[in-house]
């Protein structure tokens, strides 16, 4: 069952590294222009029309069902960090589809993040908890992670640039985070009937709250690079779905002696984070070197012909 979880996950990731580097691209192609509420939404409306995003939201839906596979049998303290691995596929699958050879630089990030997430996950070890959670529970942990996401989008309100990306970024980690955690309480009642689950509050919640981080998401792609925000984002849903996986469903995590070996494969995790995030293939950059490489070359022939 462990091996199944690994796999679903993976392929979870591989679907959504996918689809965040054509919303991404989406995002890069149209101009900001302008500050303001009214701005934003024109914004993002004419980001929804594009081909890119359109492409990716797909992949998003793809995504979320292998996601939710995933979560159903396996815990969220597991499939959450194995998550993060989209940054891995991001840099391969963009690297062939795009010819952009990573630097070495860019391949020792990619070792760091790999290294990073085997060696916090044998470290943790985490075990499966339950298939729901008590709404006591839940109120205790909507409460604490609506008010983490409201501080954090206030936080930011007043800055501009990476530290804006940042804080966005964090809290549409946490906010997905709660997503994931929402969508397993929903997978663990389908047993009860799917007319049973419906009748209930979690899939409604599940609905708000990843309209909520995809909001965030793209605001923290309108505010800044990816180099900015995907650390956050990683490291983020990461660590704040191990709190919940504990705090929910009963999921532990080991300590102790291993706490050490975790916080150096989270750290690496952020280093690898970062690093992949300034690869063109993952940042969405991947037209910006070819036109300023070829550029000059043309603009030399051009002046070399008769």
């Amino acid at each position: 069952m462990k091996a199944l979880t690994v796999v679903l996950a993976l392929l979870a990731a591989l679907s959504n590294a996918s689809s965040s580097v054509l919303q991404r691209r989406a995002a890069v192609d149209e101009p900001t222009g302008g500050r303001g509420l009214r701005t934003a939404l024109r914004w993002l409306g004419n980001v929804l029309r594009r081909p890119h995003w359109i492409v990716g939201a797909g992949l998003l839906i793809v995504s979320t069902v292998l996601q939710g596979s995933a979560l159903s049998v396996g815990s969220l303290s597991l499939v959450q960090p194995l998550m993060a691995s989209e940054l891995l596929f991001t840099l391969v699958i963009g690297s062939l589809v795009f010819h952009r050879r990573p630097d070495g630089r860019t391949w020792w990030a990619f070792a760091a993040l790999a290294a990073g997430m085997a060696l916090f996950l044998s470290s943790a070890a985490p075990s499966p908890g339950r298939d729901t959670a008590s709404a006591g529970s839940w109120l205790t942990a909507g409460g604490t992670l609506l008010g983490v996401v409201v501080a954090l989008v206030a936080v930011s309100r007043p800055v501009r640039g990476s530290p804006r990306a940042t804080l966005l970024g964090l809290a549409s980690a946490v906010s997905f985070a709660g997503t994931a955690a929402l969508l397993k309480e929903v997978t663990g009642r389908l047993p009860e009937g799917l007319g049973a689950v419906l009748s209930q509050w979690p899939p409604y919640a599940f609905a708000a709250a990843g309209t909520v981080a995809f909001l965030l998401l793209q605001a923290a792609f309108r505010a800044g690079s990816l180099t900015a925000s995907q650390p956050a984002l990683t490291l983020g849903d990461a660590l704040t779905s191990v709190a919940l996986g504990w705090a929910l469903f009963g999921e532990r995590v080991e300590l102790g002696v291993r706490l050490l070996p975790e916080v150096i494969g989270a750290a690496l995790i952020g280093l690898g984070s970062i690093g992949l995030a300034r690869a063109p293939s993952v940042s969405g950059e991947w037209d910006a070197a070819p036109r300023a490489r070829d550029g000059p070359e043309s603009e030399a022939q051009a002046h070399a012909s008769p």
